[in-house]
This record gives structure tokens, sequence and C-alpha cells, in this order.
């Protein structure tokens, strides 16, 4: 099973020129959804297909190229069975971790984890007992540059394509983003763009809010300012201590973050400036 992935500016034909392309070239579409933005005027695309004989994805791939070249499409076909290589950062807090071992673990999330970082030691025990390799990687504000240099050569030598940070309590340098553009996964624990940055909870608690809620986004150089990816939110009341919204947020982190990982690994995010298209 491949996915077909296109962006061009919107045009009459596209649709169709796609469908007789797959068809003509014995590939069954499974799965086809588009989208029209009228912001950008740019029209998006997604089709899961199977190719029925041999050479059919070959054919199909050499003649599609001058298709793409009448839309000046972007375009890439991808394996939809292939897992995606994912390098995991944490720090000490190992809720969105736990939940994303076991996601892997009973093969519910399309993802092959090559390596676990951390600048803390409070999670080696448990990313090994899953045989995986965790790497503890300290930081310091004078060892940053080194440090992060370290996690891309871990990246580099796993050739792994998505770096997840689940809860890694690090700001990631401006190269580094600039580097892995739409490539790097956060969850932020609050529902952004509001109460950034440290103790969001202590924040909401003394707003006196009436729902928490989580935000999955692509990290930028601009703190907790990249496109989001997933959020969702749960609704409390004057009752709840920042304890127990911590502890119910904390639930949310984990299936967003789980939630954007899937929306990337099944190729659905589509990145544009500030925002993302999810078909």
């Amino acid at each position: 099973m491949n996915i077909l992935r296109l962006n061009c500016d919107d045009k009459h034909g596209i649709v169709a020129a796609v469908a007789t392309a797959l068809s003509d070239h014995q590939c069954n579409i499974e799965e086809s959804a588009q989208y029209h933005d009228p912001l950008s005027k740019q029209f998006y695309m997604r089709v899961v297909f199977i190719p029925i004989e041999k050479n059919s994805l070959q054919n199909f791939f050499d003649d599609f190229k001058n298709i793409a070249n009448d839309f000046s499409m972007d375009w890439e076909i991808c394996d939809a069975n292939a897992p995606v290589k994912t390098v995991i950062l944490v720090s000490q807090y190992d809720h969105c971790l736990n939940d994303l071992l076991y996601r892997w673990r009973t093969n519910h999330l399309p993802i092959e984890i090559t390596a676990v970082i951390s600048n803390h030691q409070d999670t080696e025990k448990l990313v090994k007992d899953h045989g995986l390799p965790f790497h503890y990687l300290p930081v310091t504000k004078a060892t940053k540059k080194e440090q992060e240099q370290q996690v891309q050569n871990i990246i580099n030598e796993t050739n792994s394509e998505l770096v997840v940070m689940a809860r890694y309590m690090q700001i990631l340098s401006t190269e580094f983003c600039d580097k892995h553009i739409g490539r790097v996964i956060n969850i932020h624990h609050s529902f952004l763009p509001g109460f950034k940055g440290a103790r969001p909870y202590n924040q909401a608690y003394e707003r006196g809010v009436k729902i928490i809620g989580a935000t999955a986004h692509f990290a930028t150089a601009d703190l907790d300012e990249g496109p989001i990816i997933a959020q969702n939110i749960e609704p409390i009341d004057h009752s709840y201590t920042a304890k127990k919204m911590e502890s119910l947020g904390q639930d949310t982190e984990s299936r967003v973050l789980a939630r954007s990982i899937q929306l990337y690994a099944e190729r659905r995010i589509f990145l544009k400036g500030r925002r993302t298209i999810i078909l």
C-alpha cells in the first residue's frame, strides 16, 4: 500500500488527472481526500492506493512526473507499511513516554522507536525494559551546543525522520529547528496560545479557567508558536486544584501527542507557513 501526497496551486482537472493516472497504471484507490485552502489558494490531496501488478508502482511513478510538472506540484509517494523511524526526547516527566511505549509495543502507532534521549536518568530503566536504546545526555547552558550535536548525531546514525519531544524540557536551538522543519513534534501542557512558558497549570488555576487542554505542534525557533497539529480540552470547575488539573492534563497531553504522531505517520499533515492542513 502506498500514499501519494501532493499540493499545488488550485487548478481545474487535478483530481481527474490523478485518478486517471492511477487507473491507467493498474492502481486501486483505497482512500482519497482533498482540500482547497481559501487562504493560500493551494490544493492539497492525499491518496492511498495499491498497485495491482508488479511494475504498476514504478510505471505510475515515472509517468506521474509529467502530470506533476504540468500542475507544478510538490509531491511524494510514501510506503504506507513502513514505520516512521522516530527519536524520542524526554526529561523527567514520563507520562507521555509511558503512553508512547505502550502504543508502540502494542502496534497502535506505526513508528519505529530508534532511540530515547534524555537529559535525566529517571526513565532509563523504563526504556531499557522495553529493549530500546537509552542515551543519557545531560545539558547545561555551557554545554547546550555540544549536547544538541550529540542528539543530531544519534538522529543521523539511526537514520531517523521524526523527533518527538515527549515533555522534553529544553528549548531547541534555532539551527536545530530550521534543520528539521516539520519533523519535530512538541507537546505543550496548555491549550495554546494561552498559558505559555513555565507552570501553566498554576497560571490556569490562578485565572480560574473552566477548561484545560493540551496542544501538539511542530517545534520552531519561536517558543510554543509552531504550527498546531492536534489539540484537546477537558472541562473543569472551581473545585479543581492545580495538582488535580495537572493529573487530568497529563492524560490529555498523552492522548494529544499520540494523535499527532499518528497523523504524521499516516502522512496526513501538510505544512503551510504557520498552519497545518490535515487530510
